[in-house]
């Protein structure tokens, strides 16, 4: 596959983009090329256990992002399995001789972002601006094609051992990577790599393994309380909002770490009711985040401890869940070994480091290499410059399509051997 063609898939991406487990015209499009390849795939159980999502998308939401797919071109047969087996795709390649097993994920979903609509932004001026209210902000448009590109270079099997290309749902808010775990697919998986664009980082520069990425863990808090008339009894309620924000202020004021860095978050607050009553119900949303995955575990006791204790104060109850998670994980030397010859061979690779930052951000590849490295094998995050326009998560990001054949002339590299 070209650059030209490599380019025209990641458009076609980006002018649909949808979101986390409701990829439904964004999977039915690689089934559809990978078949076209003659490239055996797995999906459904084997591809992602759908039971295991925390919090799954709704009916309602199934429903409306299926009836976009379909008329988008997707077949509501499809759809329909889709709707019920899960969005993850799996691209499965043997090698023609002895080797490593090898995963790459890439993830395929959106955020909910409103994209720019100025005439000088690069989507808009090539016809490709995303028009459904959720946009590729993040390169996943770009790592989709990425995956179908090096499926396509790699079905002639000339390479050492096979490889296991994993098509991710639901990587923002670091939701789907867990499931697909769940479901076995780093199973005899003996090396395994990610890939990501952009990462401020100008075209042709790229980092053998990212060294700073944060662990997280995404939470939600619903606190029950009773409710009363605001002024003729406000002794018979039990106040859920003024525990919710009591929650929220002791969660942004959690203390700092000497040995990691930490972030932590409270990002959307619900309640019900209206001024003259007392609140029955309210919800919060929030994350924590560290370099450590120890302090995270304290981080994550800390913030419960200060939900239980907001919840005590109001006489209401608090139930918390996590519905997204993500580790920290470090790039094994071995590995990098690979990655720096692969990167050497490729001309477009101007710039080179083995190990670098992210930008501290998070993602649950991290879990599938740390899967990977628990049972013995290797792993490592690779960035991929992109010369971005504007920061990951804003409506003016776009990458570099220039960076598409880098990343996939190093990968193929990579696995050629």
């Amino acid at each position: 596959m070209h650059s030209d063609q490599i380019t025209a898939l990641r458009r076609r991406f980006h002018a649909h983009a949808e979101p986390g487990f409701l990829e439904y015209r964004t999977a039915s499009v690689i089934l559809a090329e990978l078949a076209g390849m003659g490239v055996p795939v797995t999906t459904g159980a084997d591809a992602i256990d759908v039971g295991s999502i925390a919090v799954p998308p709704t009916d309602a939401e199934k429903d409306e992002w299926g009836r976009r797919a379909v008329e988008a071109g997707s077949s509501p047969d499809e759809v329909a399995w889709f709707q019920e087996h899960g969005t993850a795709v799996i691209a499965e390649l043997a090698g023609n001789r002895e080797g490593p097993v090898w995963g790459l994920r890439v993830d395929i979903d959106a955020l909910p972002v409103d994209e720019e609509t100025a005439g000088d932004h690069a989507p808009v001026v090539g016809g490709f601006r995303s028009t459904t209210g959720y946009m590729h902000a993040c390169g996943h448009d770009g790592h989709a094609a990425i995956g179908l590109a090096l499926a396509d270079r790699l079905r002639d099997g000339n390479f050492p051992g096979r490889v296991r290309i994993l098509f991710q749902p639901a990587e923002e808010g670091v939701r789907g990577a867990q499931p697909m775990i769940d479901a076995g697919v780093t199973r005899g998986v003996d090396r395994m790599l990610a890939v990501h664009l952009g990462g401020d980082l100008p075209t042709g520069t790229v980092v053998g393994g990212v060294t700073d990425a944060m662990a997280t863990t995404k939470w939600t808090a619903r606190f029950d309380g009773e409710a009363a008339h605001a002024a003729a009894a406000p002794e018979k309620g039990r106040h859920a909002l003024a525990a919710a924000a009591q929650a929220t202020l002791a969660i942004l004021a959690l203390p700092r770490f000497a040995e990691a860095d930490t972030r932590v978050n409270v990002g959307t607050f619900h309640a019900d009711g209206s001024a003259n009553i007392i609140p029955a119900r309210a919800t919060i949303t929030y994350e924590t985040r560290s370099t450590s995955n120890t302090v995270l575990e304290e981080l994550n006791r800390r913030a419960e401890a200060a939900v239980q204790g907001a919840a005590q104060m109001y006489g209401v109850t608090a139930a918390t869940k996590a519905y997204g998670r993500a580790a920290v994980s470090q790039p094994d030397d071995a590995l990098l070994e690979d990655v720096t010859r692969a990167a050497a061979a490729v001309p477009a690779v101007e710039h080179f480091t083995p190990k670098g930052p992210s930008g501290g951000g998070s993602d649950d590849a991290h879990l599938l290499i740390n899967e990977v490295q628990q049972a013995g094998g290797l792993g490592t995050y690779i960035f991929v410059g992109a010369s971005n326009p504007a920061p990951h998560h804003h409506r003016r990001f776009d990458v570099d399509e220039a960076a598409l054949p880098i990343a996939v002339d190093l990968l193929e590299r990579i696995l050629r051997g």
